[in-house]
């Protein structure tokens, strides 16, 4: 029996994507005339130089291939009408690689990972108008200057943060490490929680906002919700309420999935746009009062705090090599606390019986 080339019932680059669509998923039927053939040679085979077998390998020693909803290793030998999923990392393209000396806070670091606490005014990785002064070229100078031996490590970026929101994120250090976590993105068992400063007082102790996330139509570097239809991606995030402040509210945010912008697009969508995010109106009043006094107090707010008030505060994940549990904090940034303080402090000072709120 000759070997047959399988029919695709999907192949995709977007799928079931987590860390801010960082992961790719490949669907593949198998065709019932297809001969018993190893599956990584299968994969290699139809996706030719678009993965390399170390890739694949490093994807059936994660659990990242899968036959009829199971892993599988790399030497399983097809059958007719398998059903193969493919996860692997997508890698970003076009990056600029120059290592920069850029100071970055590094908050853990093996052979395989490297957590870092980013500060709110660095890009995660080059591309159009940032080409240079990201997170990648800061890491990248950073293992120069490690002990010889660790210079062959390359970041691999699973997920991301914005410009503008602080906080801990992950780069694999080894191709396997990169596979791996892609993976648990992919299954969702990463754990993170944000902590973001809304503006108006969230009504409900704790909510959960599920609807697709997809690009503006009128706006393009900004993101929608689109709650019905297939447009967009499925999107989930949980919140609870940590503390009201009358006309903001300090909120937790649990990703379940990790869409572009996905806490500042929902909170946006049920109405409580963070505070000072100026992509989403978020650095303009849109609760309070209009005394002149209070409209100096927000600006002097803003200024504390000039970018949106969202912080990546948890991260906890298996590790790749040792299959530990790994669980890391951040506290919130200087400016954050100050925020809060101040925000904390206008109300001790104000006698609620004069407030006039805006309808």
């Amino acid at each position: 029996m000759k070997n047959v080339m399988p029919d695709i019932d999907e192949v995709t680059g977007t799928g079931n994507e987590q860390g801010d669509d960082l992961v790719e998923q490949v669907n593949l039927t198998v065709d019932k005339g297809q001969a018993p053939l190893r599956i990584d040679k299968f994969i290699h085979n139809f996706m030719g130089n678009n993965v390399s077998r170390t890739k694949i390998q490093n994807a059936a020693d994660a659990g990242s291939i899968r036959v009829n909803g199971k892993p599988v290793k790399s030497n399983y030998k097809i059958r007719p009408s398998d059903e193969i999923l493919l996860i692997i990392p997508r890698h970003a393209e076009n990056y600029d690689l120059t290592p920069e000396n850029i100071p970055i806070d590094v908050v853990y670091e093996d052979d395989t990972v490297i957590i870092v606490n980013k500060s709110p005014e660095i890009v995660v990785h080059p591309g159009l108008g940032n080409p240079r002064g990201t997170l990648i070229n800061a890491v990248l100078w950073h293992f120069q200057q490690l002990p010889k031996g660790s210079d062959e490590s390359r970041p691999g970026l699973v997920h991301r943060l914005d410009k503008g929101t602080s906080g801990l994120i992950i780069l694999a250090k080894t191709e396997f490490a990169h596979t791996h976590l892609a993976k648990q993105f992919f299954d969702r068992t990463i754990q993170r929680k944000y902590i973001a400063l809304v503006w108006g007082e969230v009504k409900e102790d704790a909510g959960t906002i599920t609807g697709n996330i997809g690009r503006d139509s009128r706006e393009r570097m900004q993101m929608e919700v689109y709650p019905e239809g297939d447009k967009g991606k499925h999107a989930v995030t949980h919140y609870k309420v940590l503390e009201r402040l009358h006309y903001v509210t300090l909120v937790e945010c649990k990703l379940e999935t990790g869409r572009t912008h996905q806490i500042r697009v929902h909170m946006k969508y049920i109405g409580h746009t963070l505070f000072n995010d100026e992509r989403y109106g978020g650095d303009k009043i849109l609760k309070g009062t209009i005394y002149t006094k209070y409209r100096q107090f927000v600006d002097n707010c803003f200024k504390i705090m000039p970018r949106q008030a969202l912080h990546a505060a948890t991260l906890g994940f298996v590790h790749p090599t040792t299959g530990k549990n790994m669980f890391f904090e951040a506290p919130l940034p200087d400016n954050f606390t100050m925020l809060l303080d101040k925000w904390r402090k206008y109300w001790a000072n104000v006698n609620e019986d004069n407030l006039e709120e805006q309808d």
